[in-house]
Formats: C-alpha cells, sequence, structure tokens
C-alpha cells in the first residue's frame, strides 16, 4: 500500500513539477530579449573575433557561446529558440541537485530541493535566460555531484568527471571562481574528519590536476581583470546588499514552514539528520559566491557584485534549505512535504509571475519604427564601454556597443550616441540640433537613465521651448521618447 501511494506521489510530484517549469520558466521565453542576450547573438552572428568585441574582450570568453551557435542554426534568430538551451540545463542542474541532497540527505529530498530552486527568484530569472548562466548552474550542480561521488568511492572515473567538469566552470564565465573555494572547503572537510576513502596525496593529485586545467584560464583572468574597471556596471556594493544577497528570508521562511509540517505528524517520528559535511557544504555553496564577490568588489574597487554573477550560489541556497528542513520534516513525508513546497511556490510566484528582466527592446524598436518614415532617431549605447573615444557618432554598425541594433533593426535614421555623456558628445548633440529643429520631430531610443538624460538636455534649450516630448509606450526598462514641436 505504502509503495503504491508513493508511486501515485511521483506523478504528481511530476505534474507539479512540470507546471512549476512551464509557469515560470517557458512562459516568458518568447519575451523580448534584453540587453545581454543580444549581445549573445551578436556574437554568434558576428563571431568572437569581431574587431568591435576589443573594447569588451571578456564578453566572448565564454564556451556557452558554442551551445547558443546550435540553439541559433537549430531555431534561427528568435528569443524562445535561444533560450531552449538554458531551460534544458536548467532541468539538469535541478537533477544533479536532487542527486546531491538524496545521497547527503535523504533519498526522498530530491524533489524538496528542485521545489526550493523554484521558490528562488533569482534562479527563475536565470533559468530561461540566453546567457552562460545556466549553464554555470548545471555544471557546478555536476562537479558537486561527482566531488561527493568521488569522496564516497575513490573511485578514478569519478575523480576525472569532477576534474573535467569543474575546470568547464571558468570557462563558461570568468566570475565563477568562487566555486573552487566551495569544492576545497568540502574537501577539506571530508579530509579533516576522516569521512572519505580519499587519501590526502591522492586528493591533492586530483585537485593539482585541476589547477592545471584552469591555468590557461587563470592567465587570460588576469591579463583581463588589469582593464576591469572599465567594465565596471555596478557600484561598489553596501552589507545591506549582501545580507539580501544570501537570501536569508527564504531560510527563515522554510524552516518555519517546515517546522509547522513537522506539527501535523506524531511529535516523535523520526527525522532525517544531515552529516556536519553536508551542512558544511550547503552552508559554503550558500555563502561563498556572494561573500566572495563582495570582498573582491570591496577591496579592489572594481565592482562585480551583480545578482547574476553570483547566482551560482542558488542551488546552494535550495540545499541548505533542504538540509534545514530536514530536522523538521519526518522520513516518510519527504514527498508530502515536497508536494506543500510546490503548492506554495505555484501560489506565491504562480499567479503572478514576475516579468523577467523587464527590458522590452523589441517593443520599443517596433514602436520607433512605427514613427513617420524619416525620424531621427537618438540612440544611445546600452552598454558602458560605449564611451568616448570608442564611441564615436560614426561609429561603424553591425558593432558591439549597438549590438542591439543588429537584433532589433530600425527603419528610422539611427544617431549614435554614447552610453555616457561627455563633452564631445555634447558638442555632437549640439550640431544636431539644426538638423532636429528642420524634422520638427525626433525620438530617443535606448536605456532609461539615457533617455531621460537626453531628453532633458535637448529640452533644456531654449530652441525646444515650445516642444513636448510624449513616450511611445511601457518598456520596463528600455524607453522610446518621441520630441516634437507643438
Amino acid at each position: 500500500m505504502l509503495k503504491f501511494v508513493q508511486d501515485r506521489m511521483n506523478v504528481a510530484l511530476a505534474l507539479l513539477l512540470a507546471i512549476a517549469v512551464a509557469r515560470l520558466w517557458v512562459q516568458q521565453i518568447g519575451s523580448s530579449f534584453w540587453v545581454d542576450e543580444t549581445v549573445t547573438v551578436f556574437v554568434v552572428h558576428y563571431g568572437a573575433a569581431d574587431k568591435s568585441l576589443a573594447v569588451a574582450p571578456q564578453v566572448p570568453k565564454s564556451i556557452y557561446y558554442g551551445v547558443a551557435w546550435l540553439a541559433d542554426r537549430a531555431f534561427g534568430m528568435n528569443e524562445a529558440g535561444y533560450r531552449v538551451p538554458s531551460i534544458l540545463l536548467s532541468l539538469a542542474a535541478l537533477w544533479f541537485l536532487g542527486r546531491i541532497a538524496a545521497r547527503l540527505i535523504h533519498p526522498h529530498a530530491a524533489w524538496f530541493v528542485a521545489f526550493a530552486c523554484f521558490g528562488l527568484k533569482g534562479l527563475n530569472w536565470e533559468a530561461p535566460d540566453a546567457r552562460p548562466y545556466a549553464m554555470g548552474l548545471c555544471a557546478i550542480s555536476a562537479a558537486t555531484l561527482f566531488l561527493i561521488r568521488w569522496l564516497d568511492s575513490a573511485r578514478a572515473a569519478d575523480a576525472a568527471a569532477f576534474a573535467i567538469v569543474a575546470s568547464l566552470i571558468w570557462r563558461i564565465h570568468l566570475i565563477f571562481w568562487p566555486a573552487y573555494m566551495i569544492f576545497a572547503i568540502y574537501a577539506i572537510v571530508r579530509l579533516w574528519r576522516g569521512e572519505t576513502r580519499v587519501g590526502r596525496f591522492y586528493a591533492g593529485c586530483v585537485f593539482a590536476a585541476l589547477a592545471i586545467l584552469l591555468t590557461p584560464v587563470a592567465w587570460e583572468a588576469i591579463a583581463l581583470n588589469r582593464q576591469a574597471r572599465a567594465h565596471v556596471i555596478v557600484g561598489e556594493p553596501k552589507p545591506g546588499q549582501l545580507l539580501n544577497a544570501v537570501q536569508w528570508k527564504i531560510l527563515v521562511e522554510c524552516a518555519a514552514a517546515a517546522w509547522l509540517f513537522s506539527r501535523i505528524g506524531p511529535a516523535k517520528t523520526e527525522r532525517s539528520r544531515p552529516g556536519v559535511s553536508a551542512l558544511f557544504l550547503a552552508a559554503a555553496w550558500w555563502l561563498i559566491p556572494p561573500l566572495a564577490l563582495y570582498l573582491f568588489s570591496r577591496y579592489t574597487g572594481n565592482s562585480v557584485f551583480v545578482r547574476r554573477y553570483y547566482s551560482i550560489a542558488l542551488p546552494g541556497a535550495a540545499l541548505l534549505v533542504t538540509a534545514i528542513a530536514a530536522y523538521f520534516v519526518p522520513k516518510r513525508q519527504w514527498k508530502y512535504a515536497a508536494a506543500l513546497l510546490a503548492a506554495l511556490v505555484l501560489a506565491w510566484y504562480g499567479v503572478h509571475p514576475e516579468r523577467w528582466p523587464g527590458s522590452d527592446w523589441r517593443g520599443a524598436a517596433e514602436a520607433v519604427n512605427a514613427l513617420p518614415a524619416g525620424t531621427p532617431v537618438i540612440t544611445p549605447s546600452p552598454f558602458v564601454e560605449g564611451s568616448w573615444p570608442v564611441w564615436r557618432p560614426d561609429y561603424p554598425l553591425p558593432g558591439f556597443l549597438y549590438a542591439h541594433l543588429s537584433v532589433y533593426a530600425l527603419h528610422q535614421q539611427a544617431l549614435l550616441f554614447p552610453f555616457r555623456a561627455s563633452a564631445e558628445s555634447e558638442d555632437y548633440a549640439a550640431k544636431l540640433i539644426p538638423k532636429l529643429l528642420s524634422t520638427k520631430r525626433f525620438a530617443i531610443y535606448g536605456g532609461e537613465q539615457n533617455v531621460r538624460f537626453w531628453q532633458g538636455w535637448y529640452l533644456a534649450h531654449p530652441q525646444f521651448s515650445q516642444w513636448s516630448a510624449r513616450d511611445l509606450g511601457n518598456f520596463g526598462d528600455v524607453e522610446a521618447v518621441l520630441l516634437a514641436a507643438k
């Protein structure tokens, strides 16, 4: 009877998983590319060796573009096709993470940790993203599973699989280096506590082999770091941002929910008890990526404290939630607890899923193209590298600084502006005033802050005192504004 009930629970959980994937991941894959996704398309179509990428040499340094190239060949240049591989990689990451939870916490905890992932807003954003982050989530989850298996069995095949997969993580994204600190801490804890058949010499050899595999990437990362300041897109992080980054709220919420769940059953029901090393792994995976990037940003002045950069911590947060829940969830009720968690997640996020990531470049371009033919369109670069002297009014297209124009083409006359205003760009903008006055209308299309700056800059000139500005629609953090004579 128990087996029959468990089998039916597996079917129900699989159905809940399918609903979660469809509602929280798949439903948004047809939406407009956000600006970094247009870079993915640009690199696929023009190649990593394109001269315009020389200003941002770190951008094409990812093996992910091989996957994106295959998606382009299979589905063509469309949003959904480019995002399919990320969803598949995210599903694979869930599977690897489920195997980890089954080994370290309880054989039936795999479902619970999977639904805990859906409770992480950041993971739901990265899962369908046509960028390297889902691939990074998959790689670190797979490498962690192989590391656990190797430390459990001392088999050479698992050691080789760990070293090979782990060596890919830095090749997926140069900011994913904190992953190696997680692996080292977990291995040290297992060795120190004598919880492995692997000897210290054997462990040292495997990690040395991993270091050798990473040497070419390390030299490349060091060289690129010398110009890192030119690519900083965020300010120096504050302690409060670190606190939010570690997802502490979901830990408290899930612990409280697990405690309430435990009150339903008999008080003396046997619970799972994760080992110390399992707790160390979950805590390290949860904390190290955001903490390492926070400290790096604070002490080097080159801020890389961006949510998607420390997204590899998200599986660790889900694993830690599951480890905490193990102290409250009876051993025989893991699947029921997972079903309850799935229902809560779908009720919270599924009714009104957040529109991700809130950048409708496609809609804004369509609105601009619908204007009368010949309308000049001021188009600031959305990339921090797009400043004088790299930027110039006659910047050749197609080019990295305007990658979005290669994806969502403008049929109007594009007037290229930089990411940040400068004396040179303001001089150029002033020279355009006679031309803009003669057309009696022009549009500004780009990132919200840049559009508002240039809108205010022009309307502050007395020549435009009788002009008005009108938004062409709501496009998230993308703006399209028409300025016209009254």
